[in-house]
């Protein structure tokens, strides 16, 4: 994220049971783990649900189906003591390959090319406040 830019991202919740698929990050700063959903940046010219299709192809190599648009929020935040401002758009979605719903975790790819690993975690854990789901306002469209 550009500093002193407002950055438009599309993300999905996927669901399996009472389970959500997130990836896992640090912030260095606060020595804290996070988790947050698959998605990303919303291109110019490019709709929130086709940012969020290509996203998911990108980093996962997955095809969705059954997109529904939740929501959508600002999101003020700081990570590893920078902060950053989001426009969020959330959409609750389904994988077409259905093996993905087998797997306990997987890797997904940055655009970068650094893999990061996704996991299904309990919806409970998050609103129980023993893991930390960013962005925060995602606990109110759960």
């Amino acid at each position: 994220m550009k500093k002193g830019q407002i950055r438009a991202i599309a993300i999905c919740i996927f669901r399996k049971n009472d389970l959500i698929l997130v990836s896992e990050g640090f912030d260095e700063l606060k020595q804290e783990y996070y988790y947050r959903p698959i998605g990303g940046g919303i291109e110019y010219g490019e709709t929130s649900s086709n940012a969020l299709k290509r996203e998911v192809l990108e980093e996962i190599g997955a095809n969705i189906t059954n997109e529904k648009f939740l929501g959508a929020f600002e999101n003020i935040f700081t990570y590893n003591g920078d902060l950053g401002h989001e426009i969020v758009f959330v959409y609750d979605a389904d994988f077409v390959d259905k093996s993905f719903y087998d797997k306990p975790s997987f890797l997904g790819w940055e655009d970068n090319g650094v893999p990061f690993k996704l996991y299904w975690k309990p919806i409970s854990d998050f609103k129980n406040e023993k893991i930390v789901l960013v962005p925060e306002e995602l606990l109110t469209l759960l």
